[in-house]
């Protein structure tokens, strides 16, 4: 038994020693060999350049170098399954855009047509490679999204210059970018925001083929990079951030859409040979002032009594918004004290026919209405003098006419304190729009707010949220003013209202007065402010101040 254990534990022992030496050496070749594999990956780091190592880092996708940026495979996934609509679609607004860019060239510098041939931007989707959420106090969604496009597009674009036809084709777009979408505002209708507002926010790196007659102009030494850098530069210049390529995604005639622009001018001089509608006295005339597309009740100049040939010398200023589509309806009327006004006749003056900023005389024959086959037209009515002025805001000068262009652009080239002055002179419009509340709350057991709005001696409030502590309203309200309101405070009150026992009770849940004078320096300003007499109630406001 002696001898077994002896014999066993020399053969133990041997094998022991073999495989021993033969993990030493698998052991040894691993981490001699993984030291090797660091060493000349550290070698190979260090040549590289400090160019080349921006430039690989700036090859990953922003979800790699920033947390704030999602993974959106599913998107990709979508953009890839609709792109062939999506070609469709973008190439009808890219035909629209150019052709009407291309109207203004033909006739001048012997070109006799200019036409888009052929727009398509191939088969390839575009890639997102991140997106971010940004966080806005606005009423509007902002993202964020870093996208590469390699395309096989191809835009053909036929010229008739001094009698020789030209076909210029610009192929094989490809572009990388960061871009900043703007979903706004938002409206009570599907898909519940009326535009998108794609900007950059950054040079784009754009890179084109460019042919003509079938020659690759591109090869040509030296005409690349200057094409290149000249596109990317016109580029940058027109949709930089916050300019913006807006696509409209509703009708523009919703109401809820339209913002002021303007302001109208009115001043009713006159009226002549007005008709006399009392038997035993002569006709009060007034006049009754009525811009469409406006919901704002109609304004009434004075009554002049017994009078047919009134002069009234009144001026009015109305809110326009849409001053291509917009009529003011002048009626007029014979003042009665008992029972209906009798009817005098009427004129309308499309806002079209203004020029911003040009005062113009009219006299206009009063009718009895616009329907060619109505007999009561026959029958002079009279005239009445009118003296119109357009002024639109200066931040939507830019919009109307050439002269607002040439005004917009002397103002900014005027120094800082030529412009100053401005701001606090002349008439303007304040903007007060209560967004939402936020932890409101009451002595009942169901709050039912309501936001009242108080300025000088007018009094708006929105509607009434029933049983919520959180209400949203968004509700614009418009105060037109001869004067910025430098030194004056609007106060805006949540109150809450309920039936008990048959009547209607109303209960304070928290009041703030915002000074105005930071309103009309800033021109806006949006924010969250704590209620007064509220234990943690907020109220979202935003106030612009508009001038003329």
């Amino acid at each position: 038994m002696g001898y077994l254990d002896s014999f066993l534990g020399i053969l133990g022992f041997g094998i022991g020693i073999q495989i021993g030496i033969l993990l030493g050496f698998l052991f040894f070749f691993r981490f001699r060999f993984r030291d090797v594999d660091k060493e000349s990956d550290k070698k190979a780091l260090e040549k590289l350049d400090l160019r080349r190592i921006v430039d690989i880092i700036h090859e990953l996708p922003p979800w790699v170098m920033s947390p704030d940026y999602e993974r959106v495979d599913w998107l990709n996934k979508y953009v890839e399954d609709m792109w062939p609509f999506f070609d469709k679609a973008a190439s009808k607004i890219i035909r629209e855009s150019l052709e009407s860019t291309f109207a203004e060239y033909v006739g001048k510098y012997k070109i006799r047509f200019i036409r888009m041939k052929r727009v398509t931007l191939g088969c390839f989707p575009a890639k997102v490679h991140g997106v971010k959420a940004q966080e806005s106090k606005e009423n509007e969604l902002v993202i964020d999204l870093a996208f590469r496009w390699a395309g096989n597009s191809d835009i053909v674009v036929a010229i008739d210059i001094l009698c020789l036809k030209l076909e210029v084709q610009i192929v094989d777009i490809q572009m990388s970018a960061s871009m900043r979408l703007v979903l706004k505002p938002f409206v009570p209708t599907f898909p519940c925001f009326s535009c998108i507002a794609a900007s950059l926010l950054e040079k784009p790196e754009i890179d084109f083929g460019l042919k003509i007659l079938g020659a690759d102009l591109m090869s040509i030494p030296g005409l690349y990079h200057l094409a290149r850098e000249i596109v990317q530069r016109q580029v940058i210049k027109l949709y930089h951030w916050p300019q913006s390529f807006d696509v409209n995604i509703l009708d523009d005639t919703i109401e809820a859409m339209k913002k002021p622009v303007g302001i109208l001018h009115v001043k009713i001089v006159r009226a002549r040979n007005l008709l006399n509608m009392d038997f035993l006295s002569t006709s009060d005339p007034y006049v009754q002032l009525i811009l469409t597309g406006d919901r704002l009740l109609a304004k009434k100049s004075i009554v002049k009594m017994n009078n047919l040939n009134p002069e009234w010398n009144e001026d009015f200023k109305l809110i326009v918004k849409e001053p291509d589509s917009q009529v003011l309806q002048l009626q007029l009327f014979d003042w009665e004290q008992v029972g209906a006004h009798d009817y005098l006749g009427m004129q309308v003056v499309p806002l079209s026919s203004l020029t911003p900023y040009v005062t113009k005389e009219l006299t206009l024959d009063l009718v009895h209405s616009f329907d060619p086959n109505d007999c009561h037209n026959k029958k002079q009515r009279g005239q009445i003098m009118v003296v119109l002025t357009f002024v639109p805001f200066m931040e939507d000068s830019k919009k109307f006419s050439s002269k607002s262009l040439n005004l917009t652009e002397n103002n900014d080239e005027s120094s800082p304190e030529r412009n100053e002055p401005s701001l606090f002179s002349g008439s303007g419009l304040l903007q007060v729009t209560v967004i939402a509340a936020e932890n409101v709350e009451g002595k009942w057991n169901h709050t039912n707010p309501y936001a009242v709005v108080l300025f000088r001696g007018d009094r708006k409030k929105t509607k009434t949220i029933k049983k919520c502590r959180n209400p949203y309203w968004n509700e614009e309200f418009q105060f037109l003013q001869d004067e910025p309101p430098v030194k004056d405070q609007i106060h805006i009150q949540v109150m809450s209202k309920k039936r008990r026992l048959g009547l209607m009770t109303k209960e304070p849940l928290g009041y703030v007065d915002v000074n105005l004078g930071d309103v009309v320096y800033n021109g806006h300003i949006n924010e969250k402010y704590h209620l007064i007499d509220s234990s943690s109630g907020t109220i979202h406001l935003d106030l612009r101040w508009k001038v003329t």
